[in-house]
């Protein structure tokens, strides 16, 4: 099972939706502290709590530039949540496809006279 490889961590960490929106906006790019700060109305302190939170568990980084500490997505960070939703994508379409054929079946049946 795929789901035993993920971190339950990164789970935890990504249920809070400003941590969440912090991770999107670092797909886009390195950025600091500050610049994911500026979006949420929230403090800076507080941002900083949501980065020590994802940097915890493992989804992102932070690098010393002088005063400035760049955040950045850790690298394979989310290669085991990757892993397994690919995996349930293809369950589920497979299912999906398992009853588009028996509906179709059925809706053959109540056609034929």
């Amino acid at each position: 099972m795929l789901i035993k490889s993920i971190n339950p961590a990164v789970l935890a960490a990504l249920a809070d939706p400003i941590r969440l929106r912090i991770v999107d906006r670092l797909a886009s790019g390195e950025c600091t502290v500050g610049e994911l700060a500026a979006p949420f109305d929230v403090s800076q302190p507080a941002i900083s709590r949501h980065i020590r939170v994802l940097t915890d568990a493992g989804i992102v980084v932070q690098r010393v530039d002088g005063a400035r500490r760049p955040c950045r997505l850790a690298p394979e960070s989310m290669a085991a949540l990757d892993a397994w939703l690919t995996q349930l994508r293809k369950t589920l379409s497979a299912q999906y496809d398992r009853l588009d054929a028996v509906l179709a079946e059925l809706e053959d049946e109540t056609h034929d006279p």
